[in-house]
């Protein structure tokens, strides 16, 4: 069985075009698989794996999979989850002293209160962006997505 190199889609053999897409397809042949060159994974594929460990995979594949699906969920990964990371960072640095100065329980709370908003913020975050990756969508986190997109190149 063939497959499109731009969408994914079956492609019956000896068709000039994909039906899905429409893309043409080389001298009448189909294109071998789907598979990228860059990293051996479909996109679908590689997009959900930028999300699987946080920001690291989203830089791992930032440096070696230069198609630009990939590219934007792996900037969006360490946009998102870079972000995330520094401030669980920051409010356990601020919730932390303040523990120390006060000597109470009252800012230590207060920190595991809001660490856990985060922390739970970004769980959600996780599953959703890896699923929409998986199914094949440019799904955008607000404001980040724009940055994302500056350090995609794209």
């Amino acid at each position: 069985m063939a497959y499109c190199s731009k969408c994914g889609g079956e492609v019956q053999t000896g068709v000039a075009f994909c039906p899905k897409c429409g893309q043409a397809q080389s001298g009448g042949e189909v294109a071998q698989t789907s598979h990228g060159a860059q990293s051996g994974l479909n996109e679908n594929v590689a997009g959900l794996l930028c999300y699987a460990l946080w920001w690291v995979t989203g830089l791992i594949f930032l440096l070696i999979d230069k198609r630009p699906f990939v590219r934007f969920h792996a900037a969006q990964s360490i946009v998102v989850f870079g972000g995330l990371h520094l401030i669980n960072i920051v409010i356990g640095i601020i919730f932390g002293a303040g523990f120390m100065m006060m000597g109470g329980f009252g800012a230590f709370g207060m920190g595991m209160a809001v660490y856990s908003l985060v922390s739970l913020v970004a769980f959600v975050l996780w599953i959703v962006l890896m699923v929409k990756a998986y199914q094949g969508q440019k799904f955008q986190v607000p404001i980040a997505a724009g940055i994302a997109q500056s350090l995609a190149g794209k």
